[in-house]
């Protein structure tokens, strides 16, 4: 009876995080076809790199979405390009996503997902020598099966970071292996650390069309990191933006300015073709949208904007600077850690908080053998108690976060 307790207290706590929506039976709430909305006239658009799309400067990150009606209505809304992973929902966000665009012209939407390599050490960013070309491509193809379509327009490679990695020679094998076959029309990367160092091993690939990468104001190296990206467009490839709202969110009920200005910013680099937005309602897709009116950065937003990158407070969002993983005895993966503490109570997704934690390898005891954290971070987060808060997510039944 302890222990049941114990459970109940952690499923209301963590999962209280998220809301309604990730607790089982409702999730079809949304009632979004019946919500009165204008569709806008025509999005802009900017060029993505070599592959000659036209995409809209607002794009859509699906790992919230639980209801195929508000991926149908962001297509209808104007947005066109989707982005998924195997790892969003256990491959349950593929099939949401596929249903929701189902029925409509193939050449009127475009569809990408993120296949993680098994055999990538999170710590380091290098791939394994077990690395199996075809269990890659075979992981690949599944996602083809829950989409419901012959082929993606885009797979990317998450998590690169380390040049060996990017270049590794069996990863472009596997990946160039899916394009010639015919099951994707594009590659790509997705990167959280050492985008830098991604970013210039991408571009002299020279097998990669986009690639995905964490960009907002709160990024202290922004000017090494641009440099990066002029490098990647002049080589032909595409940037689109993740994790651009990164540095909204406050600590839990801190206070939490506009989106607005800080997704203008963003998109005030002409090298970033779109935001991929992790949308999860109708208010929200409505208001990204309505920025797109004017993006043009005002007075009032340039001040909120200077005022909020001299705050001291230290919001939610990690660097991924990877320093701290070394002052860490137990060599914990602090900065994915600390992404799964972003997507709990940042972006208030739960289920990806879980499977980010879950891959992290760590005891919900975590920092327990501590008396003292050694930890020194940049961005000045409390390490301990962040870990020791998130950890808690390791005792919630996994069924309880199924939708």
């Amino acid at each position: 009876m302890k222990n049941d307790n114990r459970r109940e207290f952690l499923k209301k706590s963590i999962l209280g995080i998220s809301g309604a929506a990730l607790i089982p039976g409702t999730t079809k709430g949304y009632n979004i076809a019946s919500a009165p909305y204008q569709l806008p006239a025509e999005l802009p658009v900017r060029t993505l790199g070599r592959t000659g799309i036209k995409t809209p400067l607002l794009s859509f990150g699906t790992s919230g979405a639980l209801d195929t009606g508000f991926i149908r209505t962001a297509y209808e809304s104007g947005i066109k390009m989707f982005f998924s992973a195997t790892y969003y929902g256990e491959g349950n966000n593929e099939i949401i996503v596929g249903q929701g665009l189902k029925g409509l012209p193939r050449d009127s939407f475009i569809v990408g997902t993120a296949v993680p390599a098994d055999d990538i050490d999170g710590r380091t960013g290098k791939i394994r020598d077990s690395f199996n070309t075809e269990a890659y491509v075979k992981k690949a193809e599944g996602s083809l099966k829950r989409f419901g379509l012959d082929y993606v327009d885009f797979f990317l490679f998450p998590y690169a970071g380390k040049r060996e990695t990017v270049m590794n020679e069996n990863i472009l094998k596997a990946l160039e292996q899916l394009k010639r076959q015919g099951k994707t029309r594009f590659l790509g990367i997705a990167s959280h650390s050492d985008t830098e160092e991604a970013l210039k091993a991408a571009a002299d690939a020279r097998i990669y069309d986009i690639a995905m990468i964490s960009y907002n104001y709160k990024i202290k190296s922004i000017d090494p990191l641009d440099s990066a990206v002029s490098y990647a467009v002049k080589a032909g490839m595409g940037i689109v933006a993740m994790k651009s709202t990164g540095g909204v969110f406050h600590e839990k009920g801190g206070s939490q300015p506009d989106s607005n200005a800080i997704l203008k910013w963003v998109l005030q680099n002409e090298n970033i073709a779109s935001i991929v937005s992790g949308m999860t309602s109708l208010e929200q897709l409505q208001k990204n949208i309505a920025m797109l009116k004017d993006i043009r950065l005002s007075e009032q937003e340039l001040k909120e904007l200077a005022l909020a990158s001299v705050d001291s407070e230290t919001g939610l969002y990690c660097q991924q600077c990877g320093s701290c993983i070394p002052q860490c005895p137990y060599n914990l993966d602090i900065p994915a850690i600390m992404r799964s503490y972003m997507y709990a109570y940042g972006y208030k997704n739960t289920r990806q908080a879980f499977h980010t934690l879950e891959n992290t390898g760590i005891s919900e005891k975590a920092c327990q053998k501590c008396t003292e954290c050694k930890v020194h971070c940049i961005s000045h987060f409390d390490i301990r108690q962040k870990i020791t808060d998130i950890a808690r997510l390791r005792e919630v039944p996994e069924e309880f976060l199924k939708a």
